[in-house]
């Protein structure tokens, strides 16, 4: 059995719930000192995907993939590279198509099933590196992608990838994509949804025969967004199809390295079947570690410049603990 208790004792008493541990460091936390080298590399379909290099001349890597709408310059990214990078490790910084302040060549945006970005990613480093170990973690969506990267692959996973670990991850996509009809959620979709146009009003006007506008703007949740955008851009038939296609769980039995998922108990954006116990109780290789607190991509250490998940990632990957 791989559930572990929680070493996480929680927040600040000012963060008393899990919308203010999501949404404070998202809005406020800053990471200084953190410069990228950026490398553009081609996609198999003529895209590009750009990758944000923080080198300190190691024979170890750490691939992070960061989550939806967000990029290297989000705070919980920056954070990983100046931990890993302290502890003697390069960190490479992928950005999803789209993200990253450049907008992408094709119609494809980017999606929490996108692991064959992660793959071209992946391929370009063994092509042009030569890592003795790379390690992948990934943060909500980049979680989810991270997750069913690992499984697509299973024994075919490239053997220099040692291990893996993401944390506040969408296991089940239909669960967590649920979770913003809540009325209590109302602004993470709002949020999440105003970022999302702004990206289908640039694609419409590098493609305007291939985004109806005015329905973009009729569009008020996810279910229709993801129908009528996501889902008719990147081949699905409509929402539910695309959030029960590209769900990590479907990926997660085949994973065959030491993977850690944290998942807080009171994250507001993971349904229950978010939390992959059953999975973790059959499967030794996967370890499932579900703090009471920590709302989404929170994890808040008074005093500490780094969360606790972030250091967390940090002793399984390099440490195996």
């Amino acid at each position: 059995m791989a559930i572990i208790n929680s070493t996480y004792t929680g927040p600040p008493v000012y963060l008393f719930n899990g919308h203010l541990e999501t949404v404070i460091p998202s809005l406020f936390r800053k990471i200084t000192d953190v410069v990228y080298e950026r490398e553009k590399i081609p996609t198999p379909d003529g895209d590009f995907l750009n990758l944000d290099w923080s080198l300190v001349g190691s024979s170890k890597l750490l691939i992070v993939s960061h989550g939806l709408e967000g990029d290297s310059e989000r705070h919980y990214a920056k954070a990983l590279v100046k931990l890993f990078n302290s502890s003697g490790v390069d960190v490479l910084v992928w950005n999803n198509r789209s993200c990253g302040g450049e907008i992408n060549l094709t119609p494809v945006l980017y999606h929490h099933g996108a692991s064959y970005d992660l793959d071209s990613t992946v391929s370009h480093v063994l092509q042009m590196r030569n890592y003795k170990e790379i390690y992948l973690t990934g943060i909500s969506m980049g979680g989810a992608q991270t997750l069913k990267y690992l499984g697509e692959k299973g024994n075919d996973l490239p053997a220099v990838i040692k291990r893996a670990a993401v944390y506040s991850t969408p296991c089940n996509l239909l669960a967590s994509a649920n979770t913003l009809k809540f009325r209590s959620n109302a602004f993470y979709k709002n949020r999440f949804l105003g970022k999302l146009k702004a990206k289908i009003r640039a694609k419409a006007l590098q493609f305007p025969d291939l985004i109806d506008l005015d329905l973009l703007e009729r569009v008020r949740d996810f279910d229709s967004f993801d129908t009528y955008f996501t889902a008719r851009l990147h081949g699905f038939k409509d929402a539910r199809d695309f959030y029960t296609s590209v769900s990590a769980d479907k990926w997660m039995p085949a994973i065959e390295i030491p993977t850690l998922v944290i998942n807080a108990v009171n994250d507001p954006l993971l349904g229950p079947e978010c939390y992959p116990v059953a999975l973790a109780e059959k499967r030794a290789v996967l370890t499932l570690e579900m703090p009471k607190r920590g709302g989404h991509t929170g994890f808040v250490v008074s005093g500490n410049e780094f969360t606790w998940a972030e250091h967390r990632v940090r002793e399984f990957l390099l440490n195996g603990g």
